[in-house]
């Protein structure tokens, strides 16, 4: 965002209010104004746009994962200076806040959780530490789907019943249509944070909300017409995106672990009999079993990150490839 690359500094607001003050006064004695013109210059001076850029810093505020921040960023742009808690390349199950991280945090305005599973451990955490932060839950208006012990949404059959008291699937962002109830809910927070910004953030909401709903009118012309719509992942990351789209995956791993012999057996005569020809891996899982199955199947591997920054154009990717393998 270009309100990061501003030069480094030194002067708080109240320092620079104080050297326009000055100047103020310099100019009117120097120029002998009289008292109206005096109040023009003073208010010209200490309201220049030098001066107000200082009163209206970027709202600080943290995310969990990387897409998230494409979210909060598309909706305040200028407004708003983004910190994301997961790296690139970490695990947003087991991940611990760097000391760093939690010295930035003191500084921010809002914390938008999404439920990834290190929340469970840190937001109480972050909220004792940090009373004044505002926590905002990403995920309100959103029924969430079990992840069930082999299945997930749209694994029809195999995923846990609702209220049967399985792990719920906080994979929220894959799906196009969720995303846009997201940024409805990061709008509002931005706007009860800085409710003069009100117009630029309901239009960076507006804009972004197109852009999804065109992103998810594409992946339904994209899918239309696939008899086959099954597709094998490693790890049941895109549940919310097959539910959407009236899709399947077939997850390998079972409870976070690689399957075992027959386990292994069983998927690759599942993945024959259904006509599996694409099986997503990430880098954050290993991938050895994934090859095991396409080598098995004849079909693809395809490293997909359900992590990429870069929401919109990660997941065209996953439908362009969708597309190219379902028949």
């Amino acid at each position: 965002m270009q309100a990061l690359n501003r030069p480094a500094q030194k002067l708080n607001f109240g320092v620079l209010l104080n050297q326009r003050f000055d100047q103020a006064i310099k100019v009117i004695h120097r120029n002998h104004c009289q008292p109206i013109l005096a109040c023009a210059v003073l208010l010209a001076l200490v309201l220049s746009p030098a001066t107000m850029a200082f009163a209206a810093d970027p709202i600080g505020v943290f995310v969990s994962i990387l897409p998230q921040k494409q979210f909060v960023e598309r909706i305040g742009g200028d407004a708003v200076k983004v910190d994301v808690m997961v790296r690139p390349g970490e695990s947003p199950a087991t991940y611990d806040p760097t000391p760093q991280q939690m010295v930035v945090l003191a500084g921010a305005a809002a914390y938008f959780r999404i439920g990834v599973p290190f929340e469970t451990v840190w937001i109480p955490k972050i909220q004792s530490t940090q009373p004044h932060l505002q926590i905002v839950d990403t995920r309100a208006g959103i029924q969430l789907q079990p992840m069930g012990k082999a299945g997930h949404p749209g694994d029809h059959g195999h995923d846990t019943p609702p209220g049967s008291g399985g792990a719920l699937d906080p994979h929220i962002w894959t799906s196009p249509p969720l995303v846009k109830q997201q940024v409805a809910t990061i709008r509002d927070a931005l706007i009860a944070l800085r409710p003069a910004e009100r117009v630029r953030f309901e239009k960076g909401y507006a804009a972004y909300a197109a852009e999804l709903d065109a992103l998810d009118a594409e992946l339904r012309q994209v899918l239309a017409g696939k008899t086959e719509r099954r597709f094998m992942v490693f790890h049941p990351s895109w549940g919310y995106l097959a539910h959407s789209y009236g899709l399947e995956q077939i997850p390998i791993e079972a409870e976070g672990k690689d399957p075992g012999p027959k386990a292994l057996a069983a998927l690759i005569e599942r993945a024959k009999a259904d006509g599996v020809r694409v099986i997503f891996v990430q880098r954050q899982f290993g991938r050895s079993a994934a090859d095991a199955v396409a080598q098995a199947i004849g079909g693809e591997v395809v490293e997909i990150d359900p992590l990429a920054e870069d929401f919109l154009a990660n997941t065209r990717t996953v439908a362009q490839t969708l597309a190219r393998t379902l028949k």
